[in-house]
């Protein structure tokens, strides 16, 4: 089983690998980490070196959950090391932010923000772990663990040329010459993936609903919106400035991240993002800053939160985000993390969709490199998962964009995706507290026998097809058979009537804006658990909030002592 015996003794490596990894960000870092601690010959290659700027960098629970389960699973304490704010503080980096919440301010263009259109997701205390990644620092961290652990790192290293046979494995070649001999080849790439080019496995055009667009920088100067006029009338449970803030607005959304939020912060950069539907924003040929300061000058609240304010860094602008893959598994290979799709940074799912396939490809790789079977069939779950989380996320970030659209429908739809970040989370949590109870690899197998890959509640039909239902409703109103304020009343009724969401939640109570699951609304979810939930969600939920509790007493006792 992974991650129960020490590392093997690894033969030299002489251009002959278990398993090579294009891309040695974060992903493919954690993936090398993770094959060579548990004795795979691993090549992990790319082609720019650290550290070097990349976005993606907040977390979320359920983000959090799979780097504590990996590190478990498969015996890798330096990844937990991830997996808290104040872990990442003490071992790895002081220049990220600390995350206690995820806040969403509605605007409309040229008019004044109503202090009553505003949504707060406040993580519960024995949650408080989520992190700003300052992504330069938490990479190079993750590829030097890959390295600690026998992966042979090669940074600076130009592919000019991949074969890949079914039979015989994986041969790359260097521009420089050098030839790489592997059994299987995983693409962590990123969008201009060199296998999914090779094999023309773009979908074209993508099946995504989503359409965005964007630009980004690291600012300094950045002010908190706490401390301007309309951001400090909201009387939200958490300061906007100690989590990722979101403006949304009919057509986009525009993200602050800052890294300065603490008082141990080395880092005075703030993360600022723009994302637009193209098709109500189309692009023009005015730069990256000038369509930034024009965007502000019709959203004067927002502006104030910018004087004088100064991107850091050159700003980055994107033509449409969203590609997908119609083949991401095949024989001898693997397109993960960005190298297979991607629909928007929106909700932050990137990072946790790029661990979740590692945490499933990882010990197939590993048995694999035991017993010699590559085959296809032992990897085609990894297919299924990966374009099954494309999917899901595709159709809640389609559905937030019909929603930015009125405040009414956009207030319901962030219930679907607050509910579905804490039922994701407890998810884990109960795979990982049964674990480290029994040790038995099983209960993360078990996971994996769903009738809906990709969803982050697995366990319910009766939420699955609230994806459904919330997808139906946002077309309705897109395409003009539906008013939008109708749709926000339908949402909201199939959300009171949910089976599966303790009441002490509130989800679906319009009035309650901000998700604040107090440790008292805890224990008396504990309860519901135990009691009316029912059978399959109250055995887990039970479980996971069981073990967070003790977990968070025993990390208290052992500091106080």
């Amino acid at each position: 089983m992974p991650g129960t015996t020490p590392p093997y003794e690894l033969p030299p490596l002489k251009g002959q690998y278990d398993v090579a990894i294009l891309g040695a960000g974060i992903a493919g870092s954690l993936l090398g980490a993770v094959l060579a601690r548990n004795g795979v010959r691993v090549l992990l290659a790319d082609a720019g070196v650290h550290p070097r700027f990349a976005i993606g960098e907040s977390t979320i629970p359920y983000t959090s959950a799979l780097l504590r389960l990996i590190a478990a699973r498969y015996d890798v304490p330096e990844i937990r090391q991830l997996s808290t704010f104040k872990d990442i503080r003490d071992n790895v980096s002081r220049n990220c932010g600390w995350k206690k919440n995820f806040g969403f301010v509605y605007h409309r263009e040229d008019r004044k923000q109503h202090p009553g259109e505003a949504n707060q997701l406040v993580l519960p205390t024995v949650l408080q772990t989520e992190t700003h990644l300052f992504r330069q620092d938490v990479d190079a961290f993750m590829y030097n663990v890959a390295l600690k652990y026998g992966a042979d790192g090669r940074t600076g290293l130009k592919i000019a040329d991949i074969d890949i046979d079914g039979g015989t494995g994986v041969v790359l070649r260097s521009e420089a010459g050098e030839e790489f001999h592997a059994e299987y080849l995983v693409d962590a790439s990123g969008f201009r993936s060199p296998v999914a080019e090779k094999l023309s496995l773009r979908e074209e055009p993508t099946r995504a609903r989503t359409h965005s667009r964007s630009m980004f920088t690291h600012m300094i100067g950045v002010t908190p919106y706490d401390e301007t006029e309309s951001g400090a009338l909201h009387h939200q449970p958490s300061r906007w400035h100690d989590g990722t803030l979101h403006h949304v607005f009919d057509g986009g959304w525009l993200w602050v991240i800052p890294f300065d939020n603490h008082k141990d912060s080395l880092n005075p950069l703030c993360s600022v993002g723009l994302t637009l539907d193209p098709r109500k924003h189309p692009a023009t040929d005015a730069s990256p800053q000038e369509e930034f300061d024009s965007f502000l000058s019709r959203f004067p609240d927002i502006a104030r939160q910018f004087e004088g304010a100064r991107p850091a860094r050159p700003w980055t602008s994107t033509g449409r985000l969203q590609y997908s893959s119609k083949q991401v598994v095949g024989d001898r290979f693997c397109l993960t993390s960005h190298a297979s799709g991607f629909i928007d940074p929106l909700y932050s799912r990137g990072l946790t969709n790029s661990f979740e396939v590692i945490n499933v490809l990882a010990y197939r790789l590993i048995e694999a490199s035991q017993d010699g079977d590559w085959s296809l069939e032992r990897f085609q779950y990894v297919e299924d998962l990966q374009q099954g989380l494309f999917d899901v996320h595709d159709d809640l970030v389609y559905t937030s964009f019909v929603a930015f659209r009125d405040y009414d429908l956009w207030n319901a739809v962030f219930r679907t995706w607050a509910l579905s970040t804490v039922l994701a989370a407890l998810t884990l949590e109960n795979a990982y507290f049964a674990f480290a109870g029994h040790g038995e690899d099983s209960v993360f197998r078990d996971l994996e026998q769903t009738r809906y890959p990709g969803s982050p509640f697995p366990i319910s039909d009766n939420y699955n097809t609230l994806r459904t239902t919330t997808l139906q409703l946002c077309q309705a109103v897109e395409d003009g058979s539906l008013e939008a304020k109708t749709a926000a009343t339908r949402l909201f009724q199939t959300l009171q009537e949910a089976d599966y969401v303790p009441p002490a939640f509130a989800m679906g109570d319009p009035d309650e804006r901000f998700v604040h699951i107090t440790p008292p609304k805890m224990a008396k979810a504990a309860r519901w658990a135990g009691s009316d939930a029912p059978e399959e969600v109250g055995g887990l939920l039970h479980g996971a909030m069981s073990g967070l509790v003790k977990e968070r007493l025993r990390g208290l006792i052992q500091r106080s002592n």
